[in-house]
């Protein structure tokens, strides 16, 4: 099965660990995924603003380019694209007066765009269709014994409109790991914001929550956190290594993409640059029998 795949910007950079094996991990699963031919930022942000039209040109551009493409459908790993493209489609969607509007503004002779041509999915969706059973079937290990902390984060549970398992109890990761061998960890930060861009100008408070979402894991018995955004991997990886620098007793914790673990786990070696980690994952994943 062909899909049209969206890789947005940091999927080619900081965060190529996770496109490579992704790629990799769906096409043992039968999917090929198409990257467009031509794309854009996704925006990064969805605009908070509702009046904020200019915003939304960049996603909608990248959709009305796959719908040029003949797609009806296109994957997003990151969350933050996945929010960002899917909240502009609803946003175009729900007012035609917008849809006149942004349509001005588009490239000329292209034809106008509704927002409803072309659906945007994201990964754990796309596992849902293929099956869970299935993925475990073609992935999955037995004897592994890791106890792997799921982090959903912000972006594929919030707002509801978005949201692609319920948002306060989400279940899909855990499924997905536990069909492949692994045993997902139960803890209460998992659906907590990372401080996303507070990094920037407000590092401390990303320190706070860093420090919170990894201790809750590893008191909890994780011995590795599985992430699906570039965001959320960077604050979570990179700034362990801050927080042990002012307190030696902080224990750190492994952040691998999941499809870096279903990856190793399927046997594809290929695909990871271990110097994008900060923490780094080898020991445990050797200990495991992964590498």
């Amino acid at each position: 099965m062909e899909i049209g795949y969206y890789p947005g910007c940091t999927l080619k950079t900081s965060a190529r660990n996770f496109e490579r094996t992704a790629l990799a991990v769906l096409e043992l699963l039968g999917i090929k995924a198409v990257e467009l031919s031509e794309w854009y930022c996704c925006g990064v942000n969805f605009s908070q603003v509702q009046d904020n039209l200019m915003l939304q040109l960049a996603p909608l551009r990248t959709l009305m380019k796959a719908r040029d493409s003949g797609f009806t459908r296109i994957l997003t790993l990151c969350t933050m694209c996945y929010n960002t493209l899917r909240r502009a489609s609803l946003f175009l969607q729900a007012d035609e007066e917008r849809q006149r509007i942004i349509n001005d503004f588009m490239d000329r002779g292209a034809a106008s765009y509704r927002g409803d041509e072309v659906t945007v999915i994201d990964l754990l969706t796309l596992f849902r269709e293929i099956g869970i059973s299935e993925i475990g079937h073609k992935i999955g290990r037995s004897g592994i014994d890791l106890k792997v902390a799921p982090y959903y984060g912000c972006m594929l549970l919030r707002p509801r409109e978005v949201a692609v398992d319920d948002a306060s109890d989400p279940t899909i990761m855990e499924e997905v790991l536990q069909s492949v061998g692994c045993q997902p960890v139960a803890y209460p930060m998992r659906i907590e914001c990372c401080g996303s861009y507070q990094i920037v100008n407000e590092p401390a408070v990303v320190w706070q929550r860093t420090r919170l979402i990894v201790e809750s894991a590893r008191q909890n018995g994780a011995e590795v956190m599985v992430v699906l955004c570039p965001l959320c991997h960077y604050n979570l990886d990179s700034v362990q290594l801050e927080i042990q620098r002012t307190d030696s007793r902080f224990q750190t914790l492994p952040v691998l993409y999941l499809t870096q673990l279903l990856a190793l786990l399927a046997g594809i070696g290929e695909g990871n640059d271990w110097s994008l980690h900060s923490v780094d994952p080898r020991p445990i994943l050797k200990a495991k029998g992964l590498l």
